[in-house]
């Protein structure tokens, strides 16, 4: 069935496509592709694509995209609301439900590992953390730096720090605040029970040969640049310090505008970071058994082809 055509395809079961991959990897033009030919919608799986506030640092679709195909969780939320991959879940759910009123399919993109694995799997329900406490550790790990942070959570949290991602400042700045606000690890919520889905999840990753996605990594950065990235950063100074501006592309240049580096070197070190970035999603990716890897360039008829006669699982 090519693009455009009417006829609507049925399945047996309700069915969700997760389109994940690294970013840069052509998730965004796929899944509409995918989205269009199954008369559905797209739930994104980004975790910075949801604020209003983040535009272009985020790759965020363009609006002739947004308007080609209807998107849940893209300008959703404020960067001064709390987003995490609970609230992720919960969101997802009472889209997919929606759309699932009138579709068969549903078609979900992003490089947010985490937040397809709630989704996937569930998550533990974690207490709500206060935002005072939030704050003072996202300043200490600015001042201190990771070293400050581990010793922060080996001390309250030595439960956490034998186990957790040491080297990840996020993960030990989520199990530092919930444990402060709380009083409780986080390993303490976490129960590693799976959660059943009653409807059908097929997870396609894409993939590119390196030296390809570093290029067009590096592209997107350079392109990013032209459509005024600098500004949008300019723009959101005031709250640089805030959990969502704690991403690439934005913190290289809030260290621009503060005059530590040069322009070039905050572009030059934007691209580095991504690169870095992407490599850490593949690890993530990797490690996903029910993944199924295909090439971005592959297409989608055939997927939805493979799909039929079972070779997707």
């Amino acid at each position: 069935m090519e693009k455009g055509s009417s006829q609507t395809l049925h399945f047996m079961t309700k069915t969700c496509f997760i389109i994940a991959g690294p970013t840069a990897s052509g998730k965004t033009a796929f899944a509409i592709q995918l989205a269009q030919l199954l008369h559905t919608s797209i739930i994104s799986c980004d975790s910075r694509q949801c604020f209003t506030e983040l535009n272009i640092g985020v790759a965020k679709p363009s609006a002739e995209e947004l308007q080609s195909v209807h998107h849940y969780f893209i300008n959703s939320h404020s960067i001064h609301e709390e987003v995490n991959a609970a609230v992720f879940e919960q969101y997802a759910l009472k889209a997919i439900d929606d759309i699932f009123q009138h579709s068969d399919a549903a078609v979900m993109v992003g490089g947010t590992g985490l937040y397809i694995k709630a989704f996937r799997d569930g998550i533990d329900m974690v207490p709500n953390v206060d935002a005072a406490i939030r704050t003072n550790i996202i300043a200490g790990y600015e001042q201190h730096g990771l070293a400050w942070l581990q010793q922060q959570v080996q001390q309250h949290d030595p439960l956490y720090f034998e186990s957790g991602e040491i080297q990840n400042p996020q993960r030990l700045m989520r199990a530092l605040e919930v444990k402060l606000s709380s009083g409780q690890s986080i390993t303490h919520y976490q129960t590693g029970i799976k959660k059943q889905r009653d409807f059908n999840i097929i997870t396609v990753g894409l993939e590119l040969p390196r030296e390809m996605l570093y290029q067009q990594i590096n592209r997107r950065v350079d392109v990013m640049m032209e459509q005024g990235l600098l500004n949008e950063v300019q723009q959101l100074l005031p709250y640089e310090k805030w959990n969502a501006l704690q991403t690439v592309g934005y913190r290289e240049l809030f260290s621009h505008l503060h005059g530590e580096i040069s322009l070039q070197v905050a572009v030059e070190q934007i691209k580095q970071n991504t690169r870095h970035y992407a490599k850490r999603q593949m690890t993530w990716f990797k490690k996903d058994a029910a993944i199924n890897w295909v090439s971005p360039h592959l297409p989608v008829s055939s997927l939805l082809a493979d799909y039929g006669s079972g070779k997707l699982v």
